[in-house]
């Protein structure tokens, strides 16, 4: 199976490539928004939306694309990438030794058609040191990632505890991206191969 994936995450890359899924990058053109905890879901959801109508709409959909949008949330707020070391440390200060959710944002566009959906798991922070938050942002790998940290690598160390789904945290819930794009009509015929093949040439 083969899908456009717009973004240019390397972990959600990875992700489809460990189910067998080959995507051709193909970045966004789209200006994500903001908002409040309470309307997250929605704010996941629309930005998932924009990122799959934006790549759709350049590359067209004869092969599925798929966008995905994922954000911490934590309290009142939402915790996007942080935009310095300095709030990366705050962020993960304010995430030590307590739970909050990682809600993902999906959405696939295939001939006209599309879905979308919001993956939502629980997660639960073990307490942190105020030295190994410094050493962990010292590495560099919190600044590109919602709420400063992943799942993935040494910040599983972070977690003491999860409930929903691992892939959803790392930034693609494939489990539901699967069903979404057999509900779409992806994935009972070599239509799609065949297409982005033609596409390569």
């Amino acid at each position: 199976m083969e899908v456009v994936l717009a973004s240019a995450s390397p972990r959600r890359l990875a992700l489809l490539e460990q189910v067998g899924i080959a995507a051709r990058v193909v970045p966004a053109d789209f200006a994500e928004e903001a908002g409040s905890a309470a309307e997250a879901r929605l704010v996941a959801l629309h930005n998932a939306q924009g990122k799959c109508r934006a790549v759709a709409a350049a590359v067209g959909d004869a092969v599925p694309v798929v966008a995905a949008d994922t954000i911490v949330v934590i309290d009142e707020d939402i915790l996007g990438k942080p935009a310095d070391a300095c709030e990366a440390k705050a962020m993960l200060a304010r995430l030590s030794g307590r739970s909050h959710q990682v809600m993902t944002g999906v959405a696939v566009r295939y001939q006209g058609r599309e879905l979308s959906e919001v993956c939502v798991t629980d997660v639960k922070f073990r307490p942190l040191e105020a030295e190994e938050i410094d050493a962990y942002v010292a590495t560099g790998e919190p600044l590109d990632k919602a709420g400063a940290y992943g799942i993935q690598g040494r910040e599983a160390l972070l977690v003491e505890q999860i409930r929903g789904c691992y892939n959803n945290v790392v930034g693609l819930p494939l489990s539901r991206l699967h069903m979404m794009l057999q509900e779409i009509g992806v994935g009972r015929s070599g239509e799609a191969r065949q297409k982005l093949a033609g596409k390569g040439k």
